[in-house]
């Protein structure tokens, strides 16, 4: 499994736990299990689909692709939701940013070092 996947997975894995959390909050602890499991997946998802092997690129211009890509596979979630949890589907935005960020630092890391 290329590094940037397992990265994108791993760093999708724990903001989906930050957004349990933050569902926990908002909702009064009165919101069913499934729905945080699925927010958590979901999260999860995102991370897979920006951890595949895209072309190299500029910080802005990865960054917009995080943007894009968390807006498109929130929207799964936040349909689900009868589009009623207008927060999450927002902050999935911003996770596609972090996970593309995140994900671009460490394979950019790995590049550096290679090059002589």
């Amino acid at each position: 499994m290329p590094k940037r996947l397992k990265v994108s997975l791993i760093t999708g894995a724990v903001l989906g736990v930050f957004c349990i959390i933050g569902a926990l909050v908002r909702f009064g602890f009165q919101i069913e299990n499934y729905l945080l499991f699925s927010l958590w997946y979901n999260r999860l998802l995102m991370g897979l689909v920006i951890g595949l092997p895209w072309a190299h690129t500029t910080i802005p211009k990865l960054l917009a692709r995080g943007a894009v890509l968390g807006l498109i596979v929130s929207f799964a979630y936040y349909s689900s939701t009868g589009f009623a949890d207008i927060v999450s589907f927002l902050a999935g935005i911003v996770y596609g940013m972090i996970i593309e960020y995140v994900a671009f630092m460490f394979t950019n890391a790995e590049i550096e070092r290679v090059r002589p």
